[in-house]
Order: structure tokens, then sequence, then C-alpha cells
């Protein structure tokens, strides 16, 4: 891939992104919101578009495809966490230990450890402290041991993360 070609396909991804984003929030759907949505996706695309596609754009399909599969795996995750702190709050003893934790992670490039510290913090029960770049460690505080686990023993949130990013 050229470094021409590679720029090409930065800006219709980050194009694609955020027109995408654009008609989400609008719900608009008539002639003057979806040229609205394209002007301003286009002009924001060609500014910022090395912002969310770095390099040469190795192997981006892919990795955007299993990033959306992912997103649907984050959401139902986010749906059950909320059901999990719902009930904690709601019933009468309140089963609530909170802890820190930390674990390291083997995810090092910039998105997957964005990637992941949002997911951790995204999902009601846990968010992320801190994150330790060079040593790919996480700090994180959880409501409970169960949440705690999720990220301690199973990992999956670790593996899912690092299987779009192809790491480790």
């Amino acid at each position: 891939m050229t470094a021409k070609s590679g720029k090409a396909f930065g800006i219709l991804v980050t194009f694609c992104a955020l027109f995408l984003f654009w008609l989400l929030l609008s719900g608009h759907f008539d002639t003057f919101h979806l040229t609205a949505g394209i002007i301003c996706s286009a002009i924001v695309a060609l500014i910022s578009h090395d912002l969310l596609v770095k390099g040469k754009g190795e192997k981006m399909l892919l990795k955007s495809f299993r990033f959306v599969i992912y997103l649907g795996w984050e959401l139902w995750q986010i749906l059950l966490a909320n059901f999990d702190v719902a009930y904690r709050v709601l019933h009468p003893k309140m089963p609530i230990d909170p802890r820190i934790i930390e674990f390291e992670t083997s995810v090092r490039s910039d998105f997957a450890l964005v990637t992941l510290a949002n997911s951790i913090t995204l999902t009601p029960g846990t968010i992320t402290i801190l994150v330790d770049r060079e040593k790919g460690k996480f700090w994180v505080h959880a409501i409970a041991k169960k949440p705690a686990d999720a990220l301690l023993v199973d990992k999956t949130m670790q593996k899912k993360v690092a299987d779009v990013y192809m790491e480790g």
C-alpha cells in the first residue's frame, strides 16, 4: 500500500465512522440533514484522519471489522453489568465489596490500551484508575469480587481486545 492510498484509506475510514455517528445522533434522514452530515464528516475527516487511522493502515479493514464485532460484545457486557450493579444496590444487604486490583496485559499499542481502559470504565462496576503504558499494567477499582475476577481470572476482555488489534 502506497503512502497516498494509505492516506486515502484513512480519510475514507474516518469519514465513514463520522457519518455513521452523525446518522446515529441526528436521527433525521431528510436531504438537508444527510447533506449537512456528509459535508461536516468530509471536512472533519480531511482535517483529522490521522488521529483515527495512523501509519500504513496495515490490516486496518480486518481490525475495523473485529472492532465492530467487539463493540457488540462490549454492549452486551455493559447491559449485564448494569443488572449486576442494580442488584447490588437494591439488595437489602448491599453486597458491595470495593477493591482496587492491578493486572498486566499483553496489549501495548495505544489504540488497544485505550480500548481496554475505556471498555473497563464503560462497564458499570469497574473504573480504570491508571495505565502504565510501558508495562501494560492497569489499576482498576471494582465494586465487588465478581467484576474484579472477570478482569483478573477470566481475562476475557483483555483477550478480546488483544484479538481485535492482533496483539499477544
